[in-house]
């Protein structure tokens, strides 16, 4: 695996390293021991799949409140996302910045998010399945979120909304927050 920085503090992007031969191709995606060197967290209680049917679909942007902070490793299966993080840790120089990465079945590429960070993700195809692990289990009564076209953040999405839920969709703005994000 290639691990690539992000512009956020403590994100990364991470390339999978592909080894072929006339049957096909074999590639690493996860290595507890390589996650652990950089000071990722490296143990994973959980695996979700996640399908989207409509290009267009916005999932997000959720978190998990302290003590429940969950590290995430994205990965897009079929189809492609843009998939979208934002840095919510108070003391972190990256503070309230997002960033944008196409993760796509071709390119094969995998989003680390640390803990502390918002995600979520647009389909930018129909019929579209990621895989990611979680480092904690879900907990409702730490989930957050922010609105996906909080003026705010000025995440610009490349494609108009088709599909969000009403959850989604109602997370408050950041400037009408009266608790912490964490």
């Amino acid at each position: 695996m290639k691990f690539i920085e992000t512009e956020l503090q403590d994100a990364w992007l991470v390339e999978l390293n592909p080894r072929g031969d006339e049957r096909g191709s074999f590639a690493r995606s996860f290595s507890r021991d390589e996650f652990a060197e950089r000071g990722l967290v490296a143990d994973y209680i959980q695996a979700n799949v996640s399908v989207s049917a409509c290009q267009g679909t916005v999932r997000g942007l959720h978190f998990q409140k302290a003590p429940h902070t969950e590290a995430k490793l994205v990965r897009c299966v079929r189809g492609a996302i843009l998939d979208v993080i934002v840095d919510l840790r108070g003391q972190s120089p990256t503070y309230l910045r997002h960033q944008a990465f196409e993760l796509s079945a071709s390119n094969r590429q995998q989003l680390y998010v640390p803990p502390g960070f918002a995600h979520g993700f647009q389909s930018l195809v129909d019929d579209i399945e990621i895989t990611y692990m979680v480092s904690s289990r879900y907990t409702p009564s730490a989930e957050g979120g922010l609105r996906f076209d909080d003026p705010a953040l000025g995440i610009v999405w490349p494609l108009p909304v088709s599909v969000i839920s009403n959850k989604d969709a109602r997370w408050p703005l950041l400037e009408n927050k009266a608790d912490s994000l964490f």
